[in-house]
């Protein structure tokens, strides 16, 4: 198979992202509880993002407008395609219900055209059902959702398939129970957290995995040191990742600056890996080693991970696994060029044939393309 090449003057910009897969992927089998990652280095696991994608509202790309991100909606279009897990962001409300929302802020609009914003965690759980779309929308109507770009801008929460918020009961009950959750347990970037107040939201989340998850497969993941050090103290069941944007961005906690910062934070808690953003993989791929000597498992985020050929090079680098937001596309390339674990001679001939071909002149292309992409 041979690999179609997307010219990078082709790709001016990482919210236009390529129509069509151009190189397939590997698919994986799924983490079960207690599970370890080191065991399937070989595979290439796939993670919905927020289901079936983030809402990028002013993406010039359809694709990132097509369903409600973080909603049952969203989470079960996506499990309509071969994907490992889905991602999705819980915050805990003021009444201590584990919800799922990615922003710090929910926004709506008065009828005098007046924005007000209010931090998620700060409202109550029926404040925050009373935002956008109704299950009951006969009888109910949400408050207008409005949403912050990153440019400053305040748009109109609108997508083509829209649904409702939910809580994480709620994706536990409703979600088709062959997609693992990856739960990114989400506070805010540069507040100090009290530990009582972090403990607080994750027993929490952890009560209602408890009750809820019986069988599914659950990693937990967070940006916030110290809220993935309590989650690997509070249980000993599910495997926790460490989020970095691995110096990409930087804090004001050391310990989220860099991937090996990354490393030592992993290794001082007992945490399982870290998912990282995969520009900082590109920019520092000598860290890879560093992350398999120690025993860790690594995925990798951000919007390079909707491009085929930056996927199928962290294949090839031994990367565990990636968070997408183009499910169907990625999942329809994976399954173009991995074939289900060889158990004989014949079976291992026959998968290492189904690999992609490269020519020198196609791996010179990918080795411009991934630089010039990392630099914007």
């Amino acid at each position: 198979m041979a690999l179609k090449a997307v010219h990078v003057s082709d790709v001016p910009s990482l919210d236009q992202l390529p129509e069509a897969p151009v190189v397939a992927l590997s698919i994986s089998s799924r983490l079960h509880k207690g599970a370890g990652w080191e065991n399937k280095a070989e595979r290439l696991v796939v993670i919905g993002h927020r289901g079936k994608g983030m809402n990028a509202l002013a993406s010039p790309d359809p694709r990132l407008r097509e369903v409600k991100e973080n909603s049952l909606r969203s989470f079960n279009e996506a499990a309509r395609f071969p994907i490992d897990f889905v991602e999705f962001d819980v915050q805990v409300t003021k009444d201590d219900c584990p919800i799922i929302f990615h922003d710090d802020l929910i926004l709506t609009e008065d009828e005098d055209g007046k924005i007000s914003e209010k931090l998620v965690t700060h409202i109550s759980l029926e404040e925050f059902r009373s935002y956008g779309p109704q299950r009951d929308h006969h009888t109910k109507v949400g408050k207008p959702l409005l949403r912050k770009a990153k440019d400053g801008r305040i748009l109109n929460w609108a997508v083509k398939a829209d649904d409702s918020f939910c809580t994480l009961q709620e994706a536990f009950q409703g979600v088709d129970p062959r997609v693992g959750f990856n739960i990114e347990l989400k506070f805010v970037d540069d507040v100090v957290y009290e530990e009582e107040e972090l403990t607080r939201s994750l027993r929490a989340t952890l009560r209602v995995v408890y009750e809820f998850a019986n069988e599914r497969s659950i990693i937990f993941s967070s940006f916030q040191p110290d809220a993935a050090r309590l989650i690997r103290k509070l249980q000993n069941d599910y495997p926790v990742f460490f989020l970095t944007n691995g110096g990409t961005q930087i804090y004001g906690d050391a310990r989220r600056n860099s991937l090996d910062e990354g490393i030592k934070l992993c290794l001082a808690y007992g945490l399982q890996g870290l998912v990282s953003e995969v520009k900082a993989i590109f920019s520092n791929p000598t860290a890879i080693a560093r992350i398999k000597d120690s025993k860790l498992a690594l995925l990798t985020y951000g919007q390079l991970n909707n491009v085929p050929e930056a996927v199928y090079m962290q294949h090839l680098m031994g990367i565990n696994g990636v968070i997408v937001d183009l499910v169907q596309e990625i999942t329809e390339a994976v399954s173009e060029f991995i074939s289900p674990d060889a158990e004989d001679a014949v079976e291992a001939k026959v998968k290492e044939a189904s690999r992609p071909k490269f020519s020198q002149h196609e791996l010179s292309f990918l080795l411009r393309l991934i630089p010039q992409l990392v630099q914007q």
